[in-house]
């Protein structure tokens, strides 16, 4: 791994990373002191670390609070959806095991919810009430409860947001540990989520060509309705590195948009929630 190449290349995107960092001959220093002692293995980590240093203190807008509440909202949607879906029983899921699988996601959103409630005020704010949702989307799925496939269609839009919400969001709550631990355990338990969602679409047929991961910005079958949540995810390009032939290996825009979840933006992420909150 050309570790210097790396770094010209966020140079290239943001000409104040050094300053950030020190100086570029301090940096440049550091990077070369690292290198020696580390195995090739754990030099990714020394990366992360000095771009921690040079991007994870930055100021934001958003205080932890606001985006624990941020992330409270998207987490009664989730978990309202689920259970609504899961009280409806056989009526809506057709076998005992996606029942189960279903159930267990609502679980886990639940207990999201739970955490957060808990978390908000040991921090000094006050959780954000629940919404009331319209899971529809204002008639745009009328048959969410009622058709299996618009409900899993549905919930892979979520989970697939929530994945990317959490990702946008991981920076600015770098100040307090306790919550970054948080906010990433539950990061991964949504991307468990959106796999087993996607899963399930192709079991039960409803999506022949969908896989467990996002392919560049497409939406699995789903169509134009939910193209905002995909929006992005055709990036090929990470640190400022093109991922595509990296290396003179044959690495495709297919496969190097799949090899990573893009953030997305709380203004983003709000919109896509927005279409389904009715107060």
């Amino acid at each position: 791994m050309n570790m210097y190449r790396i770094f010209r290349a966020i140079e290239e995107i943001d000409p104040e990373v050094y300053e950030r960092i020190n100086t570029r001959r301090e940096a440049m220093k550091e990077f070369a002191h690292v290198g020696k002692k580390l195995s090739l293995a754990a030099l990714p980590l020394a990366l992360g670390a000095l771009l921690n240093k040079a991007y994870g203190q930055s100021n934001t807008s958003a205080s932890v609070v606001d985006i624990l509440n941020y992330a409270l909202t998207l987490e009664y949607l989730e978990a309202s959806f689920y259970s609504m879906g899961a009280a409806q029983g056989s009526a809506l899921i057709p076998n005992s095991n996606d029942l189960t699988a279903i159930q267990k996601i609502s679980a886990d959103e639940s207990a999201h919810v739970n955490f957060l409630k808990a978390v908000i005020p040991q921090l000094g704010g006050t959780p954000v009430n629940k919404p009331n949702f319209d899971f529809t989307a204002n008639g745009t799925f009328p048959d969410v409860f009622s058709n299996y496939q618009t409900f899993l269609a549905v919930a892979q839009a979520f989970e697939d947001t929530g994945v990317r919400a959490y990702k946008g969001q991981a920076a600015n709550v770098m100040s307090n540990s306790t919550v970054l631990q948080a906010a990433l355990n539950i990061h991964s338990v949504e991307a468990r989520h959106a796999s087993k969602i996607r899963l399930m679409r192709r079991v039960n047929g409803f999506s022949n060509s969908v896989k467990p991961w996002i392919t560049g910005n497409d939406t699995g079958g789903i169509g134009a309705v939910v193209q905002p949540v995909y929006a992005g995810e055709e990036n090929t390009v990470q640190a400022g590195v093109q991922i595509t032939g990296i290396g003179g290996l044959s690495i495709s825009a297919s496969a190097a948009s799949e090899a990573f979840d893009e953030p997305l933006d709380m203004q983003s992420v709000l919109a896509i929630a927005s279409q389904f909150i009715k107060s």
